[in-house]
């Protein structure tokens, strides 16, 4: 699916964040709301050489993957007007050129009561891409991630920022892969540090 594509007779828009969107859009919106997708589970399966990885050390970001009985929680931003198109081209560059991305057009379904669901775009990385990296245990991503670095930050910061909007913004929300990751990684830091500190003595 092409940006003017989606564009066509429309004027609003809502972009589903799963990953880094949901604290970083880094574009104007008018407004945001909380809810989820059905039919994809969230991943760590996708190699980054940008944000938070490069070409030697490609770290570990969260793709969706296709799952009839799963579903995905994350943000929705509504934009309308002249930000429909400017938000396209920001994310296309961050997204899709830099982050190797598709685009594809799910049903959002917005948290609460009396909440219909609305049309949203939202950004995959399938396994046809270079950086495709597919499963690995929780041990195995960890220890990839917390000695990743890329232009946007430390791998492990993107995990624990998205392990932190999981607690704090669906509490009754059990993303198992996510959170045992996160423990994996914060289990393999202190060891990881003392190793630098052994080596930096010899």
């Amino acid at each position: 699916m092409k940006p003017q594509d989606i564009l066509l007779g429309k004027n609003s828009l809502w972009i589903f964040g799963y990953g880094s969107l949901v604290w970083k859009p880094d574009f104007k919106y008018k407004k945001s709301k909380v809810g989820y997708i059905r039919g994809y589970k969230r991943r760590f399966w996708h190699g980054d050489n940008f944000h938070r990885g490069d070409d030697e050390m490609p770290g570990r970001v969260v793709t969706l993957i296709e799952d009839d009985d799963a579903c995905t929680w994350g943000t929705a931003f509504e934009v309308i007007g002249t930000q429909m198109e400017e938000c396209l081209k920001y994310l296309n560059m961050r997204e899709s050129v830099r982050g190797g991305y598709i685009t594809k057009l799910v049903e959002f379904f917005p948290h609460g009561q009396n909440q219909l669901p609305v049309p949203a775009v939202v950004y995959i990385a399938t396994p046809e891409n270079p950086m495709y990296l597919g499963p690995a245990s929780p041990e195995e991503i960890a220890a990839q991630i917390i000695v990743c670095k890329g232009n946007s930050g430390h791998n492990i910061e993107y995990l624990l920022r998205l392990a932190e909007f999981m607690r704090i913004t669906c509490p009754d929300v059990e993303d198992t892969h996510l959170f045992s990751i996160e423990a994996a990684a914060l289990t393999l830091v202190p060891i990881l540090l003392a190793s630098k500190k052994s080596v930096s003595v010899l």
